[in-house]
């Protein structure tokens, strides 16, 4: 783990998937979109499981959503090591959203606290 370190997911969310969601979040389906809270699931994924991994804990997430992700499309979701603060055991990450086409759906930035940053 180390600064520039890098991980990314793709996915597609059919219509099923949004159906459940809605069902779950007990919301309706207003937009014909990719809700935003799944796109974020995307980012908890990569930072719990790929960068920096198991034992990561959250402390602050910001999202600002450009476009509407369409429903099928594949996403892919990239989180990247911009700062590590070992003596705070503190990493920043800057997280990213894009569509097939490389089109920006969402930006952002990560805080998480890892027990062991390295140095």
């Amino acid at each position: 783990m180390q600064v520039g370190s890098r991980a990314s997911v793709t996915r597609s969310f059919s219509q099923d998937d949004i159906a459940a969601f809605h069902g779950l979040a007990a919301a309706e389906d207003s937009t014909g979109s990719v809700p935003e809270p799944l796109i974020g699931a995307l980012f908890s994924y990569l930072l719990g499981v790929e960068l920096p991994g198991f034992g990561t804990n959250y402390l602050k997430q910001e999202m600002r959503f450009h476009e509407q992700a369409r429903i099928g499309e594949p996403l892919t979701a990239t989180v990247e090591i911009t700062r590590m603060r070992p003596e705070k055991h503190l990493v920043d990450l800057a997280t990213n959203c894009t569509d097939a086409e490389g089109k920006v759906i969402c930006s952002g930035r990560a805080l998480v606290l890892v027990r062991d940053v390295g140095a």
